[in-house]
């Protein structure tokens, strides 16, 4: 029978509604918390779970909130190993439970959470034992997590059935999250980890675009500005195509939050989910976002202020895409994806969407349903 190794970080993700750019350090996870965000972890690793319902398999986990409540709820029985340091989870606990889920003889190691978590359990293992990553954090840049939670469980699901699944090494990489915070990316190598490569489901690492196409973002910028309505709020998504939105309307810019704006004036910088709640209620609104590079990710990757109430409340007409067609190319024919932690919402977004690619010029771009 398959066994499968289960880790779960409580703390992955916490900083992204709260604009926080991360979650990494007890102070930012008690910050966070501080600032009303919402634990998502265990949510998003039933969203796998569920996948997983009705298979023959066991779990093995560790205690409490890092994998025995969530397998309890999905509706497993698992084996029960190890103890949590007291008080809040700590990077030693992932470290800690890699080891012994793999001294347990676990096939597959499954963990929900972002950079950070990978590269503990980098640091706890070697490449030789596969893993496979539940996208839970606010950055995602390594290569060993699934598209979605979803895909994280039908990735496994193909295991337990047998199907023929190719094992490949993936890159583990985090950023600087001091620097993230002040509009920084500086992304780092930290090791490889033994994924299962299915490339539906399977993301790749972040990509920032190769060549320069200042010249089609700023036609895509002023596609975007003439078309812009009078009393009309704009939530201005990060990435650095809305940054050029940004700099044309001669507006301060959030490159790795969120803004808004109307009538050519900022209303609000770096906007946490609750802000952005209160301050759109009541008005026409539009939302404007861009494609992360290599990865296809429109919503659930840096952007966890954009909450499935908003998205809701928005609906898919209101929402405006932007990105140059190097970028849509780059995704050779893959999706584009939404992760937005709630089923409705990933299905109201999905089908063809249109995507400004330059002045007066766009087109139709496949959003999936995963």
């Amino acid at each position: 029978m398959f066994r499968l190794g289960l880790i779960v970080n409580p703390m992955a993700g916490l900083g992204g509604s709260v604009g926080l750019k991360g979650s990494d350090g007890d102070d930012t996870a008690k910050k966070a918390l501080a600032m009303g965000a919402e634990p998502l972890a265990n949510k998003r690793t039933l969203m796998a779970l569920q996948v997983l319902q009705g298979l023959e398999l066991e779990i093995c986990t560790y205690p409490g909130e890092m994998g025995e409540d969530v397998a309890r709820e999905a509706g497993f029985e698992p084996q029960v190993i190890g103890e949590i340091s007291p008080g809040a989870t700590s990077a030693e606990d992932t470290e800690r439970a890699a080891l012994l889920l793999q001294q347990a003889g676990v096939d597959l190691i499954l963990f929900a959470g972002g950079d950070g978590t990978a590269r503990n359990i980098c640091n706890a293992l070697d490449d030789s034992f596969p893993v496979l990553g539940i996208p839970a954090g606010v950055k995602i840049h390594s290569g060993v997590y699934a598209i979605t939670p979803k895909a994280a469980g039908e990735i496994v699901a193909m295991l337990i059935r047998g199907e023929l699944v190719t094992l490949g090494d993936q890159e583990v990489r985090d950023i600087d999250e001091d620097a993230f915070r002040q509009g920084k990316v500086r992304a780092r190598y930290y090791g490889e980890l033994l994924v299962p490569q299915e490339h539906r489901y399977l993301q790749s690492v972040k990509n920032g675009a190769k060549e320069d196409e200042s010249l089609v973002i700023d036609d895509v910028a002023a596609d975007f500005i003439e078309r812009m309505e009078d009393d009309v709020r704009y939530i201005m998504g990060s990435g650095s195509t809305v940054q050029a939105i940004m700099d044309q309307l001669g507006l301060k810019n959030t490159l790795l939050g969120v803004d808004l704006i109307e009538n050519g004036e900022l209303i609000a910088s770096d906007c946490t989910a609750q802000q952005l709640l209160e301050l759109t209620q009541g008005h026409d609104c539009r939302l404007v976002i861009t494609v992360i590079g290599g990865q296809g990710h429109i919503i659930g990757r840096g952007n966890q202020q954009l909450s499935a109430e908003l998205l809701k409340r928005l609906g898919k007409p209101n929402i405006i895409v932007v990105a140059t067609k190097t970028k849509l190319k780059a995704l050779d024919g893959r999706p584009l994806i939404v992760d937005s932690n709630d089923t409705e919402v990933n299905s109201m977004l999905s089908g063809l969407i249109a995507v400004t690619t330059g002045y007066h010029d766009s087109v139709l771009y496949r959003v999936a349903d995963l």
